[in-house]
């Protein structure tokens, strides 16, 4: 998606590719990062919903109707008696429930060569780590700027994530040297897949995000990804192949964390 500053237009279009997806076999979706409203810090603040509020109700109907395990991306979130926002993921089942909420923990502070990017200014941090169940898969749920921090896609994995779920809207800058090389290693290096959903296209703020929606297999092999478009990406995720090459390739109990202290 390239999402707007129009929380209705970027409805709209969600839901029409969800339901072009579940046409076309899916029964995971999964969305980006701030795909309900994309925009200037005035427009985030007037956007910001609680949760649950309107754009999880939507969601929930949407995965409830259609039969589907769903993922929405991340939207902001309102806090009461406070001025800053969270960035929150949120996880239904095909009954419509709400199942998982995650606060994204890492926030984009950095200077880039164009321009200085503080998400602190106007989000506040998460702190808890988040999975949540899709059928007898485990999805651990992150946002866009955690994929930098591989302690926690661990800590993920050793709470059994089978599936690692990365919405994000990473910058053209970062997006065109780190986006896939930071996907498929966090994929490698835990043994699961990874579904990242991603913004493109230039934004409301005139910066540009880099797209490219992407799943990877646990041998870091691209299983499929978007063109510069609105559109989605589809690839089966076969869970008995995980447990075999887990087995065959056993890295995750081949740990020694009494030799390193975490």
């Amino acid at each position: 998606m390239s999402s707007t500053p129009n929380k209705g237009e970027n409805l709209d279009t969600a839901e029409r590719l969800m339901r072009s997806a579940v046409s076309s076999g899916a029964g995971l979706i999964a969305l980006p990062e701030l795909w309900n409203c994309h925009g200037l810090e005035d427009v985030y603040r007037e956007n910001a919903e609680p949760v649950p509020g309107p754009t999880t109700e939507f969601l929930g109907g949407l995965a409830g109707e259609l039969g589907v395990y769903l993922l929405g991306g991340s939207i902001l979130e309102g806090r009461p008696q406070s001025t800053k926002l969270h960035n929150t993921s949120t996880f239904f089942g095909p009954d419509g429930r709400m199942s998982a909420v995650y606060r994204k923990i890492h926030l984009f502070d950095v200077k880039a060569p164009d321009r200085e990017y503080l998400e602190s200014r106007t989000i506040a941090a998460g702190t808890e780590i988040v999975t949540a169940k899709a059928g007898a898969a485990t999805i651990g749920l992150s946002v866009c700027y955690d994929v930098r921090f591989p302690e926690l896609y661990r800590l993920l994995a050793l709470r059994g994530a089978e599936v690692l779920a990365v919405p994000a809207a990473f910058t053209l800058q970062t997006g065109k040297d780190h986006w896939e090389l930071l996907l498929r290693a966090r994929a490698v290096e835990n043994q699961a897949y990874v579904v990242a959903p991603a913004q493109w296209g230039r934004k409301a703020d005139g910066r540009w995000t880099y797209g490219r929606s992407i799943i990877v297999d646990p041998w870091g092999t691209v299983l499929a990804q978007c063109p510069d478009r609105d559109g989605f990406a589809l690839a089966t995720l076969d869970l008995d192949h995980l447990d075999r090459f887990r087995e065959d390739f056993p890295a995750l109990k081949n740990r020694r964390p009494e030799a390193y202290d975490w």
